[in-house]
């Protein structure tokens, strides 16, 4: 299982102090088939728990999977800054999403090393 988030996802986790943890326990719980809600083409919102909140009033997700393989944290948002995503941000982050699943062994390389894309080490994680 391959977990990655864009380097722009990677900033807002910074700032909201996110731990990598809670993406991994997000992937884990998918791959349970806790999927959140499918937004098509790949696109899935999950929720994942804030400090002292939980999931209800914590964090909403947006990430690329192919269930099982490779998953890709795309843009998160508090859910008390943002409602949802508009039908056009919707069409990008699927755009950029499936470009993302679909790069070869190559291709995926290179974007790690030139920065557009972080591994997330979930093996490494407890939960």
């Amino acid at each position: 299982m391959d977990v990655y988030k864009r380097k722009e996802f990677a900033r807002w986790q910074g700032r909201e102090q996110v731990p990598d943890s809670l993406l991994c326990q997000a992937v884990t719980e998918m791959r349970c088939g806790l999927v959140g809600v499918s937004l098509g083409g790949g696109l899935f919102k999950k929720r994942i728990a804030g400090f002292n909140c939980g999931k209800r009033g914590g964090y909403r997700t947006l990430l690329s999977a192919c269930i099982g393989n490779r998953y890709v944290f795309l843009h998160g948002f508090k859910k008390n800054d943002m409602g949802n995503i508009t039908p056009s941000e919707q069409k990008a982050l699927q755009f950029v999403g499936k470009v993302f699943l679909e790069l070869s062994p190559r291709a995926l390389a290179e974007a790690l090393g030139c920065g557009a894309l972080m591994e997330v080490h979930c093996d490494q994680q407890t939960h």
